[in-house]
């Protein structure tokens, strides 16, 4: 039987563990195979655990259209405790006594924070100030201050409210710190607060059901169930168009051909198809994907290889 091993591997990953760490460990396992390249699309701090979409050989190049996915988490934090981290792993620098804050009013604020938002970075992260990542700096003494930037938060549920602690389910865009919203909502409701926990849920249209443990990664694993859990090239990007192409012109696309409109007969989707990525699919294998943005007349017909799949 010949096995997919291009692609994406859904992995839980336990407390404690870097992604790094689940990185290398998947690597050892499938270094004996034909894969060469192992990576992985957005970290996860240490002390979370949850969904880590591993990508394997050429699924190493999917990195940014999934990373671009909306997540969603499941976060506790607790009032009263301020850190350095805004999470529990830091020094503390403030604690404050909770008062008896009344539920509606905790929900009607944290609510405030649903929809397009500006937040800041936390100075441990490993967003880079001068090129240089910001945690490094941090780590030093040095002050670091990082820009605000935009973020959607699609939605916040509260699934508890044990005072201190508050425990909610949380959607968002690529680029949102779950820490820095923990602080935010600290400092909204007065006694500050930090991320005690924190548990992905999902990654676009991957949810941490359809992940394995990385407790369960090993060389038996791997030969008995790891290699029928591979997502291949085409199915790890659920959320793009497609367009289903003739062999020779997917020939010609992987020797560096740039398709023209008439070749993908692209004005029988005109109304469909937006500015985005659309994948091109040959025998149910994905060949390309190609960016499509607006050209001439404000149709969506302007296009570019941004991808070729070997």
């Amino acid at each position: 039987m010949i096995y997919q091993t291009d692609g994406i591997l859904l992995i839980d990953k336990a407390v404690g563990e870097t992604s790094h760490s689940i990185v290398k460990k998947v690597r050892a396992v499938f270094g004996g195979l034909k894969n060469k390249k192992v990576g992985h699309a957005g970290t996860l701090d240490p002390f979370a655990t949850g969904l880590l979409v591993i990508l394997l050989g050429q699924g190493t190049r999917l990195s940014s259209y999934i990373m671009s996915q909306n997540k969603q988490y499941l976060a506790t934090m607790t009032l009263g405790i301020e850190t350095d981290t805004l999470d529990s792993t830091g020094k503390v620098l403030r604690t404050t006594i909770v008062p008896n804050l009344k539920k509606d009013e905790i929900r009607k604020n944290i609510q405030d924070f649903v929809g397009d938002i500006e937040q800041t970075p936390p100075a441990y992260s490993a967003v880079k100030l001068k090129g240089t990542p910001a945690y490094k700096m941090a780590r030093k003494g040095i002050e670091v201050e990082l820009k605000k930037r935009m973020i959607t938060i699609s939605f916040i549920r509260i699934i508890s409210i044990n005072l201190p602690d508050i425990t909610m389910e949380i959607g968002c865009s690529k680029g949102t710190y779950i820490r820095s919203l923990a602080a935010d909502i600290g400092r909204r409701l007065g006694p500050g607060g930090y991320l005690k926990s924190l548990r992905r849920l999902s990654c676009g249209d991957f949810g941490i059901e359809q992940a394995v443990s990385s407790k369960e990664i090993s060389e038996t694993w791997m030969f008995s169930t790891g290699l029928n859990r591979i997502i291949s090239l085409k199915e790890a990007l659920p959320f793009m168009d497609e367009i289903e192409i003739g062999e020779f012109l997917a020939e010609k696309i992987k020797h560096g051909y740039q398709p023209v409109n008439d070749e993908l007969f692209l004005g029988a989707y005109k109304k469909h198809f937006k500015d985005g990525h659309i994948k091109l699919i040959r025998n149910d294998k994905l060949v390309a994907v190609i960016e499509v943005t607006e050209g001439k007349g404000g149709k969506h017909d302007k296009l570019k290889i941004a991808r070729v799949f070997l």
